[in-house]
């Protein structure tokens, strides 16, 4: 094919990025079997051209290696139609044994909304039971409580303009710079446009969000409370208040600020009482008391506690005292953390709602949705009462009154809090079903008929990001072996349930319609209006639906072209449209001496459980190997030095990982990524640790205050691995192997081990490769050693084992194992593990360019000095910016060692 017809043959398709809650836009380069590139939609009002590394690697995580092709039922492969025979046999004869609510779905905010539409519909309204919750319920629960209690409807009032145009951003428990990265390259941007934007980040860990900040308050975990209750009597106290707007527009503001002068209210109290400077605290208040224009952007670090809704409440209540709501540059943002997070909250996804934001109390709810959903042959059977939210879902498991449970798009084994324990309930309940895409997912082990799932460049639909905009998910590949999108396989049980009446979908844009629909039935003043309206989308063909441009809800009559910014009238969901101040109890404090708090998060480069991301080698080699934050003084006093591999241990379970020193981390309390799974490690999952312990209203669990022990874990011994595959887990067990993790590499995959006692030369020959090396070296002191091994002169293995970690250039040795035959020279350098002018380039800073940390160290000594000095001579920081927080760090410690060696030769 010539040049010119190659080109022809590409095609670029507008879609919407699978991965955090900014929902960026992405055009994609691709043929008919495979796509080439990604690019950011500089047309996109979410990202205008921006995208992070995980989105810039989108590409690179397709594919057919590792994907769930063919059904499965009791472990066996077999035929689509057989798989769903299998499905609606099943559960007809769990219902008609147990009844409707023996039957649960748990969903993902990685759906898009038509799926999640259809399972809502037949779940709740045809199968009728309420159980059907979705793993939004650990990211975004307590903020939709929150605005329920406020606003009167889940409804987050600002868009990402608001980020830019505001004076005073404060930034509560989100690293806004690795969990949404594009979000913080505006608010870097907006930050460079104008330097008076202030930036305050309240947060227990320096995360590299702070690289803008102006005001860092590392407040001690729990903290929250007091000092948003603080916030609000000294706005009281300074002249903050807008008396008209509390007055005219809020009602509870007096029960609230007295809850708030309960406690000791003084700053200097308050910054007792959070660990913090009272300068500090008195800035910050002072700032906010004194700056209209305030956002408030808060995620996880605010939502996952008990307390989380009554923290969402605390920093809502500061801002309508203030009247700091329904305007330019100001208001209380949620920041989601999944792509459609909110669109399953739209439907009806969690278990305490019914669908369009109507919620089982909404009045005349259930009878409307019951009349909207009716068809000629069938009418629906909806639940009168919420069903179990996540949590309670598992506890009903455990008990069995939950005899069938279908997952989707989820990986509950690892996501879960007090894993061990979930997986217990999964592995007791009769009949568990999961559609899935990736094989990677821990949950499968659990699965007595496994339907595979349609992935991101297949699936097609729509998604709803953080500011409510709507954009379109447009796929571009058929899906590979038999999978199938997932409203299809709902629709295929639904009709063999005999529901096919109301599920004869053909295409997406037909469910999208009967969704846009539903939310504008009976949504008027006559019955109640509802924030939630997308009823001028209603009627949209399948080219309109195609052609669907990215636009913010409310869209209706009123606002045909969308609604950037809720509350600029001041009206408000609640029957009385006056938003509501809620008393907040102050939190106590319940620390135990000798135990360390965890907080857990994610990191820059991986997503969730890892069974994407971990598909691209890039983005396995900034971090890639679990590991525990601690502060440098903790691990003095606990003779823990850096990269020891340690241990944490409570009563539900363990963790292994690398120890990370990092002054920016609160003493007592430690970090741990969310990301690797028992796929990838040994006992890497934060979940083994986190409590089932719950927000009372929102029914979050508290993933960021669990108590730990810690120690070091005492290895002797370490080995790195390179081979074409992962060998089989009980070969390493048998080895007595105390830890191992799997990076996955373009051309074969890296083992990292390490025990107390090293495993015979002879044991450890036989499980990773099967006998003796074709080429090894020992050094004089018995403590190294060096093999290889290769077949008909190719590289098929390659081993190093020492008594701590140590660097080598698994770049180089990737590509070797892709060498048809091994030339001379790179034979003598294998057991160096290097090229002959190559060195190994540390842990990868720059995930774009692949830029590692010695180089860039390197150009640090040599004088490049910034940003753009480090970008021209290394491109680092120059593609989606995400590294730029850490280079500065390198910058800032290189110029500190440079001033200490000045004044040591003064």
């Amino acid at each position: 094919m010539s040049e010119h017809q190659n080109q022809a043959a590409m095609i670029t398709t507008a879609t919407t990025c699978p991965y955090c809650g900014v929902g960026c836009g992405v055009l994609v380069q691709h043929d008919r079997q495979m796509p080439i590139a990604v690019s950011g939609d500089r047309a996109h009002p979410a990202n205008f051209g921006r995208l992070c590394v995980k989105g810039s690697a989108l590409h690179e995580t397709l594919g057919e290696h590792g994907r769930v092709l063919h059904p499965r039922v009791d472990g066996v492969e077999t035929r689509w139609d057989d798989a769903i025979d299998a499905v609606v046999t099943r559960l007809r004869a769990t219902i008609e044994r147990h009844g409707a609510e023996s039957v649960a779905g748990y969903l993902s905010g990685q759906l898009l909304t038509e799926d999640y539409y259809v399972a809502n519909k037949l779940f709740k309204g045809f199968i009728g039971t309420p159980h059907l919750d979705t793993n939004s319920r650990l990211c975004m629960a307590s903020a939709v409580a929150g605005h329920k209690r406020a606003f009167g409807a889940d409804a987050v009032p600002c868009c990402y303009e608001d980020l830019e145009q505001a004076r005073l951003l404060v930034i509560v428990g989100s690293n806004l710079a690795w969990n949404h990265p594009v979000l913080f390259q505006r608010v870097s941007e907006a930050k460079r446009r104008d330097p008076a934007l202030k930036v305050v980040v309240i947060d227990p860990r320096m995360t590299e969000t702070c690289e803008i900040a102006d005001l860092f308050l590392g407040l001690r975990t729990g903290g929250d409370i007091r000092l948003f209750n603080g916030l609000l009597a000294y706005l009281s106290r300074e002249d903050g208040l807008n008396r008209d707007f509390i007055r005219t527009h809020t009602e509870g503001f007096e029960e609230a600020l007295a809850e708030a002068q309960r406690a000791p209210d003084t700053v200097a109290e308050i910054a007792k009482a959070c660990g913090l400077a009272p300068t500090s605290v008195e800035t910050f208040y002072r700032w906010f008391a004194r700056e209209p224009r305030v956002v408030t952007l808060f995620s996880q670090g605010t939502n996952q506690s008990d307390r989380g809704t009554d923290r969402v409440n605390a920093i809502i209540n500061c801002h309508l005292a203030g009247g700091r709501i329904g305007y330019p540059g100001a208001g209380p943002f949620s920041i989601t953390g999944q792509p459609n997070a909110m669109g399953g909250r739209e439907v009806g996804g969690l278990a305490n709602q019914l669908a369009a934001h109507m919620d089982y109390h909404t009045p005349g709810a259930l009878e409307r949705v019951t009349r909207f959903w009716a068809t000629p042959a069938l009418t629906p059977r909806l639940p009168s009462a919420p069903g179990h939210k996540a949590v309670a879902l598992i506890e009903a498991l455990e008990r069995g009154e939950i005899q069938a449970l279908w997952v989707m798009a989820t990986n509950p084994a690892v996501s879960l809090p007090d894993s061990q324990r979930v997986r217990r309930a999964l592995e007791r309940c009769p009949l568990v079903i999961v559609s899935e895409a990736m094989e990677s997912a821990d949950t499968l082990a659990y699965a007595d008929i496994v339907l595979p799932a349609s992935s991101w460049a297949e699936k097609d639909g729509t998604v709803t990001n953080s500011e409510r905009r709507i954009s379109r998910q447009r796929g571009m590949l058929p899906p590979p072996g038999e999978a199938r999108h997932d409203w299809q396989a709902l629709c295929e049980v639904a009709a063999g349930l005999g529901y096919g009446d109301a599920f004869d979908y053909q295409a997406p844009w037909q469910i999208f319609d009967e969704h846009a629909r539903l939310s504008g039935f009976e949504n008027d003043d006559t019955h109640g209006r509802r924030l939630f309206d997308i009823s001028a989308l209603a009627g949209l063909d399948a080219a309109g639906y195609d052609a669907l441009a990215p636009i913010q809800w409310p869209v209706n009559a009123r606002a045909p072209h969308g609604t950037s910014r809720l509350f600029e009238d001041a009206r408000f969901a609640t029957p009385n449209h006056r938003a509501r101040l809620v008393p907040i109890v102050d939190e106590a404090d319940t620390a135990a001496d000798r135990d360390f708090i965890l907080n857990t998060g994610r990191i820059r480069d991986q997503w969730h459980t890892m069974t994407r991301t971990a598909r691209s080698t890039r983005l396995n080699r900034h971090r890639a190997e679990p590991f525990v934050e601690l502060h440098p003084d903790d691990a003095a006093a606990l003779k823990i030095r850096q990269d020891a591999l340690v241990r944490l241990d409570n009563p539900r379970g363990s963790f292994l990982g690398r120890a990370r020193l990092m002054p920016g981390q609160r003493r007592g309390e430690l970090f741990v990524p969310i990301h690797w799974n028992h796929h990838f490690t040994t006992a890497g999952l934060a979940s083994a640790l986190t409590e089932r312990r719950c927000d009372p209203i929102s029914g979050q669990p508290a993933s960021k205050s669990a108590r730990v022990r810690i120690m070091a874990l005492p290895t002797r011994w370490e080995a790195s691995v390179l081979l074409e595959r992962m060998p089989q887990r009980n070969r390493l067990a048998a080895l007595g192997i105390d830890y191992w993790t799997q990076t996955p590499l373009r051309r074969c995959v890296r083992l990292q081990l390490a025990a107390s006692v090293a495993p015979t030369r002879e044991a450890l020959f036989e499980a990773l490769f099967g006998g003796e090396p074709t080429l090894w070296s020992e050094p004089s002191d018995g403590i190294h050693f060096r093999a290889a091994w290769l077949e008909a002169g190719r590289l098929r293995g390659w081993l190093r084992v020492a008594p701590a970690p140590f660097e080598f250039d698994d770049d180089w040795l990737d590509l070797r194992f892709a060498d048809a035959s091994l030339e001379l020279d790179a034979r003598r350098r294998l057991l160096a593990g290097r090229g002959l002018d190559e060195r190994p380039q540390g842990r990868i800073i720059c995930s774009c360019h692949q830029v590692g940390q010695r180089p860039i160290q390197c150009a640090l000594e040599e004088g490049c000095l910034d940003i753009e000095a480090l970008g021209q001579r290394l491109r680092c920081g120059t593609q989606c910016g995400s590294c730029i927080p850490e280079l500065k760090r390198m910058i800032g410690q290189a110029n500190h060692a440079r001033e200490a060696d000045i004044s040591d030769a003064g």
